[in-house]
Parts: C-alpha cells; structure tokens; sequence
C-alpha cells in the first residue's frame, strides 16, 4: 500500500490530493443520477416531468460521450477503459484483496460507465419513440407516413347527397384505419416500445445497483471515500 495511504486523515496536507475528476464530470454524474430516478419514479403520473428528466438524460449523455473523447485526462475513454481481462482481474482483486488502486477509474469502473451509457441512450431514445406515438410529440414526432399516402385516388361520381356523405364517411374511416396500421408498422407498434422502454429503464436500474456495490466495495479496499471524491473532485494522491 502506498505510503500517502498510511498517513492519518487529520496529518494530511494539500500535497497529499490531487484533482481528477473535473466539474463537467461530477456534475453530469450528479444530473444523471437526478434525473434518471426523476424520470424512473414519474413515469405517466407527472408525464412532463418525465420528459423532461429523460431530455436531461439525453443532453448528458451525448456531452458525456463528447468530453470522453476530448475532455480532461482522467475523463477521456483512453484513460480508463482497459480489457476485459483486466476488469475481471480487478474484481477477482476485490474478492481476494489484492486489488491495484487507480487514480482514474478502474477497469471494471469503466466498463460499468460503458454499459451505463448504453442502457441510458437506450432508455432515452426508446422513451422518444414511445412519445411519439403516444402523443405525437418530442423530436420523433411527425416521422409517420401520411394516412393517405399510396392511398388509392378516390373518382367522384355523380351521385345523390345521400350516397356522397357515406362514402366521406367510408373513406375517412379507411384513411384513420390505414394511419394507424402504418403508424403501428413504422414503429413496430406502441407494446413494442413500451417493453423494449421498460426494459432499458430497468436494466439500468440494475447496472446503478451494481454500480454503488462496486464503489463500497473499491472505496472499502482502498480506504478512501470514493462518492466524496465525486463530490469534490480530489483523491488521494
């Protein structure tokens, strides 16, 4: 164990912390821990509260996955995501106390990242097909063909008044049958993305779980308290 480790809390001076985690990583993991729970426990009961929570997802995400690529050392992909030889060593370390400390994350801290942006991308754009076909609303909307698109032209003939008024009436009938059969093929149906919705959302669910066991787990091997570190931004050095 590194010296710095031995040094009592109360003896350590400025020199023993370095920064690693900059603000645009800490609070983008504090907004996605927000809105993800908001938008878990709203669901249809507060619907505009749950999307927007999911759009708060979805902007974070996509900046998330932009500063990976360009942002501080310890924030960038290349920094933390090793094999995955290396993160089931790590767990097995873990297990047997014999796991290496990292500055950054570790490695199976950044698959867990890994995985964790994928369920909430998938969650997220599940969530916009679903709103779409609910409520015809959100940046999906409007992407249906129209219901009288390769309809058959319809030949007016002469007829009685009669006769004319249940034709409309058979016709806007066909036309509201057949939007909502290619409004259902186009999306694979409002079930569909409902499930696949549901799925997504609990799935992540289960990776934060797992993820909150890795940190007590990492934080306990390595006495040091790893959710103040995202707080402040500093770790031992």
């Amino acid at each position: 164990m590194p010296e710095a480790s031995k040094v009592g809390k109360s003896q350590r001076t400025p020199r023993d912390w370095v920064r690693v985690w900059d603000p645009l990583v800490r609070i983008g993991h504090w907004t996605l821990v927000a809105a993800f729970f908001t938008a878990y426990f709203t669901e249809d009961d507060l619907l505009s509260v749950h999307v927007w929570a999911g759009y708060t997802i979805g902007a974070v995400v996509l900046l998330r996955l932009a500063w990976g690529l360009i942002g501080s050392r310890h924030a960038r992909f290349v920094d933390f995501i090793y094999s995955p030889a290396a993160a089931v060593r790590y767990i097995k370390g873990l297990a047997t106390g014999g796991a290496p400390r990292y500055l950054g994350h570790t490695p199976a801290g950044g698959w867990m990242i890994l995985a964790l942006l994928t369920m909430l991308a998938g969650t997220v754009y599940t969530g916009l097909e679903l709103y779409a076909i609910e409520e015809n609303a959100g940046p999906l909307a409007g992407n249906e063909r129209p219901a009288t698109y390769d309809l058959p032209q319809l030949i007016a003939t002469v007829v009685a008044d009669d006769n004319r008024g249940r034709q409309r009436e058979a016709d806007e009938h066909e036309g509201q049958e057949r939007h909502r059969v290619l409004k259902s093929g186009s999306r694979g149906g409002e079930e569909f993305w409902e499930e696949l919705h549901e799925t997504f959302a609990n799935l992540t669910l289960l990776l934060v779980v797992l993820h909150i066991a890795g940190v007590i787990a990492s934080s306990l091997a390595h006495s040091e308290n790893l959710v103040k570190a995202m707080v402040t931004g500093r770790k031992r050095a």
